[in-house]
């Protein structure tokens, strides 16, 4: 059961990215705070842009469904992790991936104009990794079969702090409902360079608990 679980951080940020992508084509704009935004650009508006007007039910659906996914996907991949030694380094690990999936939840429940909260939720799924992937980095070198993601994660995580910190210098509210700037295009290379380590260890722990 853990095996086909970490397949959930697979399949999560899969149907999260294609959701965005094809509703990102589909979208003929939205209404935030009674301005109506249009056209959608993905390259200067969020994604979470795409949870208003008429693209909102299905974008604010992959928000949950792709969070409870990875969500599900974290639980099976430290399930196969060392399940006999260091449990409360593993458990932390555990804890502090699974705050990200959780701002995915929050992110869908909450659109962009319930703004603390949507923030709060954006915060989770994207700054969280910071910390989650430096400890999980560290823990995962010590476990044989899992040194060279470990390794690899201990640089995802200030690249993902770069990669916020880009977001945030490139974002401007104003000039992304004008249909200015690249604050879309930022936020979503932050996206996909996130989920690509929850994948990666999703696959991994799928392979070598078949193994």
């Amino acid at each position: 059961m853990a095996r086909w679980l970490a397949l959930g951080a697979v399949a999560g940020p899969v149907l999260f990215t294609l959701s965005w992508l094809v509703l990102g084509l589909m979208s003929p704009g939205y209404t935030l705070f009674g301005a109506w935004i249009s056209p959608y650009s993905s390259v200067s508006q969020p994604i979470s842009g795409l949870g208003l007007g008429s693209t909102g039910p299905w974008m604010n659906a992959a928000f949950v469904l792709g969070g409870f996914l990875t969500l599900a996907g974290v639980v099976g991949v430290f399930r196969t992790v060392a399940p006999g030694g260091r449990p409360a380094a593993r458990r932390a690990c555990a804890a502090l991936l699974a705050l990200s999936p959780l701002g995915m939840v929050v992110a869908g429940i909450f659109t962009l104009e319930a703004v603390f909260p949507h923030l709060i939720g954006f915060l989770l799924a994207v700054g969280t990794p910071v910390v989650g992937f430096l400890a999980c980095g560290l823990f995962l070198r010590g476990i044989p079969g899992w040194r060279r993601l470990g390794g690899w994660m201990l640089l995802g995580s200030p690249l993902t702090l770069v990669l916020v910190v880009l977001f945030f210098w490139t974002f401007d509210p104003v000039a992304a409902g004008s249909g200015l700037g690249v604050a879309g295009l930022t936020q979503r290379v932050l996206s996909v360079e996130v989920h690509v380590w929850f994948m990666a260890m999703g696959l991994l722990a799928f392979r070598r608990s078949k193994a």
